[in-house]
């Protein structure tokens, strides 16, 4: 009996040609991939490969590698996504020469797998790889817009796969059909491709399964063996089916099997109306729709009446996509919203003010909340505007803050309070030489004054 070969391998492409509607993929990938050909290093060592499952992302490197005489060495970073294992693997392969072709193409898939708490580390592994290997690396995500992924995608060059249309897959379908002989009719391909949703990999497994099993393909067939695939969609196909939706049930659909939760998409929304709607009555409706789904969810929320979610999906889902009345469709594209661009900018000051305000709570004995209303705002007034930067820096030490601290507390005047502080520190050394090893009385009632902590500092303060 002959093993049953999976079409998904058997009709894998082989040339780069056979991978179907990914030419922007094509013109950025394979002049990239050229340059390590003729034995020059890029500016950027890696790329990152984007885009949903089975539109050929891992096809398009594979025919590379053939065409080009390359080896893969392939990861797959939700097996393998800690930091020792890519150091280990990673690393060694990043260096290494191949005897017989041209060079290696390090392959990692799904770098998005590498995202958890327990794998802490797996991505800086990679980014520090990218500054010194001799081989490319090519990596592959579902979403790479992870928070997580940010210093990857700083270091390599982003290149998007888009969802493949229903002629495409039914192209493809075909031609599986003819090299295996299978009868197959048009409108069953065509059911096929549409359940797929652009995931070519699931529509071939699913030609498999009915074509092996039955001999042919019908359409009686394949709508009683093909069965909907729910997926979770992002939040550019959301807008999209949400604006363009014909019926209340398709824009409703999408908000409740978006990615994103209800209050990011009302974000988005917020920020996309005026780029979709012409009309100003048609604004009107839309932002009235908005508004009405903002006040039910905050009820929902604060007032424990989760039956008021469902009005929610309503009026940000179909009450959006029936505003428009008036006026053509514009045909800007969808923007990241003001908000959400703010909170990234402002992402690493956030948490150094919360990494401050731990640390003084601490300190004082007092909740973290007053620390940030009350404390932070007078200790900024003083790190910045003191005419006596002694001040601010006898503040740092008695506090025991870090460099970051005193950055965001001091902005520009960062440089010279951390020299002043270099120089009470070295004042205190000067005169505890001279003394013999012996504290100076000031010393000694700052030491008394001090509480007793598990971990002494590095210096003791003045004060």
């Amino acid at each position: 009996m002959t093993a049953r070969i999976p079409w998904i391998i058997k009709y894998r492409p082989r040339r780069i040609e056979d991978v179907v509607n990914q030419e922007q993929a094509k013109k950025v990938l394979v002049p990239w991939i050229e340059e390590w050909a003729e034995g020059r290093v890029p500016s950027k060592r890696g790329v990152l490969l984007w885009g949903p499952p089975g539109v050929g992302k891992t096809s398009l490197v594979e025919a590379i590698a053939r065409t080009y005489d390359f080896d893969i060495v392939e990861l797959n970073a939700s097996d393998f996504r800690r930091k020792q294992d890519i150091e280990r693997i990673v690393g060694a392969a990043a260096t290494r020469k191949s005897l017989f072709k041209r060079g290696y193409i390090i392959l990692l898939d799904e770098v998005d797998g590498i995202t958890g708490r327990e794998d802490f580390g797996g991505v800086e592994a990679i980014r520090r790889i990218l500054d010194y290997t001799r081989n490319p690396i090519v990596m592959t995500a579902n979403d790479p817009w992870k928070d997580r992924l940010r210093p990857l995608r700083e270091k390599v060059i982003l290149v998007q796969f888009k969802p493949l249309g229903k002629r495409d897959i039914v192209r493809v379908l075909k031609r599986i059909c003819e090299a295996e002989k299978l009868y197959c009719e048009d409108q069953a391909l065509s059911y096929i491709a549409e359940k797929a949703e652009g995931d070519l990999r699931a529509a071939i497994n699913d030609l498999q399964n009915v074509g092996e099993g039955y001999g042919k393909v019908t359409f009686d067939l394949v709508t009683m063996l093909v069965r909907e695939r729910y997926k979770k969609i992002d939040i550019f196909k959301t807008l999209t089916r949400i604006f363009y939706a014909r019926y209340a049930w398709v824009a409703k659909n999408a908000v409740t099997s978006s990615d994103e939760d209800y209050e990011t998409i009302m974000a988005w929304l917020n920020d996309n109306i005026p780029k979709k709607f012409s009309d100003p009555r048609d604004l009107f409706r839309g932002f009235d729709s908005l508004s009405r789904a903002d006040v039910m969810l905050s009820r929902a929320k604060f007032g424990v009446s989760w039956e008021l979610l469902s009005y929610v999906f309503d009026y940000i889902g179909p009450g959006i996509a029936f505003a428009r009345k008036y006026g053509p469709m514009k045909k800007d594209r969808f923007g990241y919203p003001d908000k959400i661009k703010l909170m990234a900018r402002t992402k690493e000051a956030r948490e150094k003010r919360e990494a401050l305000a731990r640390l003084i709570a601490e300190k004082i004995h007092e909740s973290k909340r007053r620390v940030k209303a009350d404390v932070i705002p007078y200790l900024t007034v003083i790190f910045r505007y003191s005419k006596d930067p002694s001040i601010p820096a006898r503040l740092a030490l008695g506090l025991e803050l870090e460099d970051a601290m005193i950055d965001f507390l001091a902005g520009s005047r960062s440089k010279e309070i951390k020299q002043t502080i270099e120089s009470i520190l070295y004042k205190s050394r000067e005169e505890k030489d001279k003394s013999g090893g012996k504290e100076s009385e000031q010393q000694k009632r700052t030491r008394k004054s001090r509480k007793k902590t598990k971990e002494q500092p590095k210096f003791k303060p003045l004060f």
